[in-house]
């Protein structure tokens, strides 16, 4: 889920509402967008939000954030309405950028005032649509320059590395294209997407002044926007030509919220480069007709809306209205929801401004018949009688490694369940038995007073050829306590009590185990079988998790007593 930065001031302005801090208020406000508080640094006015729809990148800046919540406080109903000036800029392409990086769009901003803040969001915005909806920049990336220093019309070209220099951004020396790669940040970052290349993707004005090295870093002459710009281009290149216009969309509406002017761009491809089109005018903020079925509504949501009752609540939601029939509603959808791809999520943005909490539940009347399988009733009575001698239940991560199962534990490597690509190197196996769990979270709670008496009862994964997955889980049950004076007695006496609570007898019979103290240690016996140990850990044991206190423990094969019912 993206998390996106906002000034709290700019927030309060453009919303026209005055919150006094009350961040339960703003989160109510936030949930027309599912979008809530991360938080909050009151003394900067920062405001840190977490994006749960994470397909709508026209809510991922504070003007468009404001854009989309003005109809849910019914400051405004339907679409909100741009326009754009004549086209005042060509933009000519090379028959090279073809295969390499083929599309442009661009526009220019007339009469916009910027601030600090505002500056921050826009390269907020830039940099929050170029590494999500861009790809991280492989599919799109944003280039803001001031237009004043510039002269169309505007070559967008390809270049041998070496036969191109310029001061890039935040820089003072001039270097090549392959310098950039090697030496400046962004190059580093971002320089795979165009080393596969023989030519790389530039950016020039008519009297050859750069603009800048697309997708990696603006020149340091054009490409720096401060509070004095009044007039700023923007262009959008990419491998999608959709994608580059609907990212250009967004950061045009975005400036135009803030008071700009905006004017097209002329962008003229090579008839012979493989182009559908060799000249389009952008940007384009053409809605998008969509047909809602009242029907259809009515039946995902349970309810029965007339179709002038569906129209008022996607006028709400920001969209707009063209016809309203009997059986269907015409929707038009704003050229910045790239989100829309079908009748569903029209839906979605009805149910949102009905209210999810409207919406009466309804209990689904299916003919079936459950129950718990037979062994889990034995499981809670276990559960219950380990809450009765005093034990807190545990639940950890059946995931684990092999240096907590074996090496903290003083015992030799056996063969486990491992993950073949794991996506965290603490979690690279299933557990083959639960101490270990239980010593890791004693090690991550001394903060706790004590004593402390924990315990899981959970599965543990082993290896079983007959099985069709050559694996089978069993459920386990362990228990640890640590304090100053924890001792064997401790843990025995708890096994005792257990196992003559669940109805077990059960002997003792001395054995050595690498993770308890020797002579301090004791194999449990159920019918002539061993199905567990109980003891003291060792010293060693202890070090390894940075326990300070000992620590006695239990562990039983607690599906052996199961299957013996």
């Amino acid at each position: 889920m993206p998390t996106i930065d906002v000034d709290y001031a700019e927030l309060e302005r453009l919303l026209h509402v005055q919150l006094n801090g009350d961040m339960a208020k703003l989160d109510d406000i936030l949930a027309f967008v599912k979008a809530e508080v991360k938080a909050f640094n009151e003394k900067e006015g920062a405001l840190s939000l977490e994006m749960k729809d994470t397909n709508r990148p026209d809510l991922w800046s504070v003007e468009g954030l404001s854009r989309a919540l003005r109809g849910y406080l019914n400051q405004e109903r339907g679409i909100k309405q741009y326009s754009i000036g004549e086209s005042i800029v060509d933009v000519h392409v090379n028959a090279d950028l073809y295969g390499v990086r083929p599309f442009i769009c661009c526009t220019i901003i007339k009469d916009v005032h910027l601030s600090d803040a505002i500056i921050r969001g826009l390269m907020h915005l830039q940099d929050k649509l170029d590494k999500t909806y861009g790809r991280n920049r492989q599919k799109t990336s944003i280039g803001i320059y001031n237009f004043d220093l510039i002269k169309p019309p505007i070559e967008y070209t390809a270049v041998q590395p070496k036969k191109a220099s310029f001061i890039p951004l935040g820089f003072t020396e001039t270097m090549d294209l392959d310098e950039i790669l090697k030496r400046h940040p962004k190059g580093v970052e971002y320089g795979h997407i165009v080393k596969r290349h023989p030519r790389y993707p530039m950016l020039y004005d008519s009297e050859g002044k750069v603009l800048s090295f697309p997708p990696i870093i603006n020149s340091n002459d054009l490409g720096k926007v401060t509070e004095e710009s009044r007039n700023l281009l923007v262009e959008v290149t990419g491998t999608m030509h959709q994608t580059v216009l609907n990212t250009l969309n967004l950061v045009t509406l975005a400036l135009i919220d803030r008071g700009g002017k905006a004017y097209a761009a002329t962008v003229h491809y090579t008839e012979n480069a493989g182009y559908t089109q060799q000249t389009v005018v952008t940007p384009n903020f053409n809605n998008r007709l969509f047909k809602l079925s009242v029907e259809y509504t009515n039946r995902l949501l349970g309810l029965n809306l007339t179709a002038q009752q569906i129209s008022d609540l996607l006028l709400t939601a920001g969209l707009g209205v063209e016809r309203v029939s009997g059986d269907s509603v015409s929707v038009l959808v704003p050229c910045y929801r790239v989100d829309v791809m079908h009748q569903v999520d029209l839906i979605e943005d009805v149910a949102i401004a009905y209210g999810y909490n409207n919406i009466e539940p309804l209990w689904r009347e299916l003919p079936t018949s459950g129950r718990a399988k037979p062994d889990q009733r034995q499981i809670d009575v276990a559960r219950e009688l380990m809450v009765g001698l005093g034990y807190q239940e545990t639940l950890t991560y059946t995931l684990t490694n092999p240096q907590n199962l074996y090496d903290k534990m003083g015992g030799e490597r056996a063969k486990i369940v491992e993950v073949t690509n794991p996506q965290i190197v603490t979690m690279t196996s299933l557990r083959s038995w639960l101490l270990p769990s239980l010593m890791e979270f004693l090690s991550n709670n001394q903060s706790v007073e004590f004593p402390q008496r924990v315990f899981e009862l959970g599965k543990v994964t082993m290896f079983d050829e007959t099985k069709e997955t050559k694996t089978r889980d069993e459920e386990w049950l362990s228990a640890a306590t640590t304090h100053a004076t924890a001792g064997f007695s401790e843990a025995k006496s708890a096994l005792d009590a257990f196992l003559s609570n669940f109805g077990v007898e059960w002997q003792i019979k001395e054995t050595a185990h690498p993770s308890f103290i020797e002579g301090r240690v004791g194999s449990v016996i159920v019918d002539g079988v061993e199905v567990g140990v109980v003891g003291e850990v060792n010293p060693l044991v202890l070090e390894a998790w940075k326990l300070e206190n000992p620590v006695a423990a239990f562990e039983i094969k607690f599906q052996m007593l199961l299957n013996r019912k």
